[in-house]
């Protein structure tokens, strides 16, 4: 099966630049996440983390 999938891959041109692609935007996502994180206000982080607990 995944012979099949990469004969059929490699026939199709420019196909190359989609990895790349999925990286940056997977690379991008995740700093962002991290930037996010560190520079929300605590105050903020503590509220949210509460809020499944309330009745």
């Amino acid at each position: 099966m995944l012979k099949f999938v990469k004969n059929h891959m490699e026939s199709i041109t420019g196909i190359e630049i989609y990895p790349m692609i999925s990286l940056l935007v997977f690379f991008a996502f995740f700093v962002v996440l991290f930037w996010w994180v560190f520079t929300s206000k605590k105050a903020y982080i503590k509220t949210v983390s509460q809020i499944p607990l309330d009745n």
